[in-house]
């Protein structure tokens, strides 16, 4: 039993291996599109573990407003982070079509995952490199270098997340510091 469960790990394992490798080559990628704030976004689907149905978050006190609360994902406590809010708008208005998308991330050899609240996931679709541009210096209703790239999909732009650094844990642990001290600072007042 053993060897069959460590065969299956070393088999995923390859099979993701390949998959970056394909990914480098200047094939096609694969994307998760969801709607969000009535504009189309796109992360990688090797980043995607699973989309979930919104509901039963605890919310955490004193925290930026971005962080929406935690989830129990089959015993782990996961971040949730409201993308809406994240960049910089109003925190997402929830309907029957909103999710959660837990995204897989890798830093210093230590794996996290992070729930993203979003207004409606859409599709997986294939993009080619050659149907990727460079995101544009400014226009955008989010920070440059959240965005890795702008897909072109059926004649419409769609706005591919460099996820890494939209979710990075220092960052959103400094932003959540921040946030503390202007609580106790305000608290004071």
């Amino acid at each position: 039993m053993g060897n069959l469960v460590q065969a299956q790990a070393a088999a995923t394992a390859a099979t993701a291996i390949a998959a970056r490798q394909l990914a480098a080559a200047g094939e096609a990628h694969q994307y998760l599109t969801f709607a969000l704030s009535g504009e189309m976004f796109a992360v990688g689907i090797l980043n995607v573990k699973e989309i979930i149905e919104y509901g039963n978050l605890t919310e955490i006190p004193m925290m930026p407003a971005f962080i929406r609360g935690v989830i129990n994902l089959r015993g782990s406590v996961v971040p949730v982070i409201d993308l809406a809010a994240r960049f910089g708008g109003h925190q997402t208005e929830t309907s029957r079509r909103t999710c959660i998308v837990i995204i897989e991330l890798t830093t210093a050899d230590e794996r996290h995952d992070i729930g993203v609240v979003v207004d409606a996931v859409s599709e997986v679709l294939e993009v080619s490199s050659a149907d990727i541009e460079p995101a544009p210096a400014f226009g955008a209703k989010i920070r440059a270098d959240f965005i890795a790239g702008m897909g072109k999909i059926g004649g419409k732009f769609v706005i591919i997340l460099d996820i890494q650094k939209v979710l990075s844990v220092d960052e959103i642990a400094t932003l959540a510091t921040a946030a503390d001290r202007g609580a106790e600072t305000a608290a004071v007042d």
